[in-house]
C-alpha cells in the first residue's frame, strides 16, 4: 500500500497487514501513520490526494471561524483513533484560496473524503465526535 510520509512527502510502500505496526518513512525515517492531520497548501495537496492509497479526509477550515476552531480537537482526536484505516489533512481556506476556489468550498468547515485523488463525498459543518466516526465508517 503506498502511503505519503506527513513529514517529507515521500511515498512509501507499506504492506496492509503491517499498517499497524507503526511504519517509518524509508527517507525521513519518522512515522507515516502518526495520528496527526497534515497541513496541506498548494504545493503538497494533489501530491498527498493522489498518492496514498488509504482514503484522504480533508477537513477545509479557515483561522477565523470559530466552529472550525472548536471542531479541531474532535477531528485531530478521529485522525488518532482512524490512522490506519484515513489519511486525515486540513487545509486553511484563508491561505490557499485557490485551492478552496478549486473545490467550490462555499461554507467552513467542509469535510471531503478523496479516494486516489477522486473526491468520494463531503459534508459542511462541525460534527461531533460520534457523528464524524459514523460518517467516516459509511465511507469505508
Amino acid at each position: 500500500m503506498h502511503l505519503v510520509c506527513p513529514h517529507c512527502f515521500a511515498t512509501n510502500n507499506v504492506p496492509a497487514e503491517r499498517l499497524g505496526d507503526q511504519p517509518k518513512c524509508g527517507k525521513c525515517k519518522q512515522p507515516v501513520l502518526d495520528g496527526h492531520p497534515v497541513a496541506l497548501n498548494g504545493g503538497n495537496f494533489d501530491a498527498f490526494l493522489t498518492r496514498n492509497e488509504l482514503p484522504v479526509v480533508v477537513d477545509f477550515w479557515a483561522p477565523w471561524c470559530g466552529p472550525c476552531r472548536s471542531f479541531a480537537p474532535v477531528y485531530e482526536q478521529a485522525a488518532a483513533q482512524l490512522a490506519t484505516r484515513f489519511r486525515f489533512a486540513k487545509l486553511d481556506t484563508e491561505a490557499e484560496q485557490q485551492l478552496a476556489a478549486r473545490f467550490n468550498i462555499r461554507s467552513i468547515p467542509t469535510l471531503a473524503v478523496f479516494r486516489q485523488g477522486q473526491e468520494l463525498q463531503r459534508i459542511a459543518g462541525a460534527l461531533p465526535g460520534p457523528q464524524l466516526l459514523q460518517w467516516l465508517d459509511q465511507i469505508g
